[in-house]
């Protein structure tokens, strides 16, 4: 079995320095540029319109990870990334870039925004691909983050352009509210998925990576992931130079389409993941790690939450102990699966053991419908 070697915490060390850094500085100057972008009013309007597709988007997500929930701070630290040091990477590459490589307005839409605006989005999944590696269970994970990062993205930019729009700054017209309420319908209603699907992309890709043990689909899953971001966001924005009709052709034909088939494949993948989640967890009670009779309490979301209301009427202690043994009695099987398909984080042993001392502190003060609390 691997061991935890030094590299573990020192990299969630240098990860968490990295990003902190980047966050902080990438903030102060999105900030700057958002104070510099309009009147306070306009803004505040802007940010609370573009704030709205916000909170469903991350509902959306939250609910395609309940099986085994992501750190809330990770998840949270990839909102930040994309609305700051994205956004931030974004502005000042394409900034530096226009002075020695000049191109119409037509081509940095249509080329240079998706290279660069994807490749800073895919920066904090390749970060968490190689400090963070065992946050990294497969592609569904890799779609939630990546889901995340691109939420915060669009939020920051969304705040831009309707300020721009409203103000009149930008090729909508002369501003006010009839341009205001044009780039909200587009951006906020008709198309708020729009950045979190173009890198959800690479997201599978990173997740392929994590989970597979051939190199060649370790190095290239990403890579192409990063293609397809790249594709399918110059598409969209090349729909706008076209006018309605191109936006709407694209639409339908094309982003529609990929939407669909995304949400079709990160259900089916969800659905694959409470299957290999029964198997590692059968596995792991043959090998004497959990009884077997509490899988189905700790798989089936519905009998999750009837395990917990059963314990939250036996009180308070009782809800924590039930809490915690489903979440380590979780992780252990992602770990387990991980070490069954012969690609374990290197510090397996170590997480495992941490698992399974937690499993044993609080098996004992669980009971679920219908069970007698074990003797203590």
């Amino acid at each position: 079995m691997p061991t935890l070697g030094a590299a573990g915490p020192r990299n969630s060390i240098a990860f968490t320095l990295v990003v902190t850094v980047l966050s902080v500085v990438g903030a102060v100057g999105m900030l700057l540029v958002i104070a510099l972008s309009g009147a306070p009013g306009s803004l505040a309007l802007a940010t609370v319109l573009a704030a709205l597709p916000v909170g469903p988007l991350v509902a959306c997500y939250l609910w395609l990870d309940r099986y085994e929930p992501e750190p809330k701070s990770l998840l949270a630290t990839g909102l930040v990334w994309g609305g700051f040091v994205a956004t931030a990477g974004t502005l000042v590459i394409q900034g530096v870039g226009g002075l020695f490589v000049p191109i119409s307005e037509s081509a940095s839409l249509a080329i240079a925004a998706p290279v660069v605006e994807e490749a800073a989005k895919g920066c904090f999944l390749l970060l968490l691909l190689w400090w963070r590696r065992h946050e990294l269970d497969g592609i569904l994970d890799g779609l939630v983050y990546a889901g995340m990062v691109g939420i915060g993205f669009a939020f920051v930019e969304n705040i831009l352009y309707l300020a721009a729009a409203y103000n009149g700054t930008d090729a909508t017209g002369p501003g006010g509210a009839e341009a205001l309420t044009g780039t909200f319908v587009i951006r906020c209603l008709v198309s708020p998925f729009a950045h979190p699907l173009f890198t959800s992309f690479i997201g599978i890709g990173v997740g392929l990576a994590v989970s597979r043990k051939s190199l060649a689909v370790r190095m290239g899953a990403p890579l192409l992931g990063y293609v397809l971001a790249v594709a399918t966001h110059a598409a969209w924005n090349a729909s706008t130079l076209g006018g309605l009709d191109g936006f709407v052709g694209v639409y339908v034909l094309l982003m529609t389409p990929t939407f669909v088939a995304v949400i079709v494949f990160a259900v089916f993948v969800r659905r694959r993941e409470r299957r290999m989640l029964v198997a590692a967890l059968e596995d792991a009670s043959r090998r004497g790690l959990l009884p077997a009779s509490d899988i189905p309490w700790l798989v089936d979301l519905g009998a999750r939450r009837t395990a917990r209301a059963h314990a939250r009427r036996e009180g308070a202690q009782a809800l924590e102990a039930m809490r915690d043994y489903q979440q380590a009695a979780v992780e252990l099987g992602f770990l387990h699966h991980r070490y069954l398909r012969g690609t374990p984080p290197v510090d397996y042993a170590a997480r495992g053991a941490a698992y399974l001392t937690e499993i044993r502190a609080v098996r004992p003060y669980v009971s679920f419908p219908g069970q007698l609390v074990p003797a203590r």
